[in-house]
């Protein structure tokens, strides 16, 4: 069984989260945790917060032991883009863009990810 947590419109850039959720797929849950409080970016404290709820909705909603769950998916999405403008020199502008995200993480049992993958 596959459980989920997602966080929808974060103000950060897509490109800039895909960089950190690369690194924690594939990876048990816990060992997760600790690889996203040492590195230092503010995408790896919005993983680490939906990591946390991810896991909690398989110990609370669907009884799964903590301690058998991996990574099997982290997904970034692009979301909205906020544009502003900036004025330049000689009544000229420059377009800012503001990305949002889209995450989603998928954790299941570790004996649930074996069979899938040996089918």
């Amino acid at each position: 069984m596959e459980v989920h947590a997602t966080t929808r419109f974060a103000r950060m850039s897509p490109q800039k989260v895909r960089e950190v959720a690369r690194q924690i797929q594939g990876l048990p849950a816990e060992e997760a945790i600790q690889l996203l409080r040492f590195i230092p970016r503010k995408s790896a404290r919005l993983l680490g917060k939906t990591l946390a709820s991810a896991i909690a909705n398989a110990e609370n909603n669907h009884q799964l032991d903590v301690d058998r769950l991996v990574v099997t998916r982290a997904e970034v999405g692009k979301s909205v883009v906020m544009r502003r403008f900036h004025e330049r020199g000689r009544g000229r502008s420059a377009k800012i863009e503001k990305w949002f995200s889209h995450l989603k993480i998928v954790v299941a049992e570790r004996t649930q990810v074996a069979e899938q993958e040996a089918a």
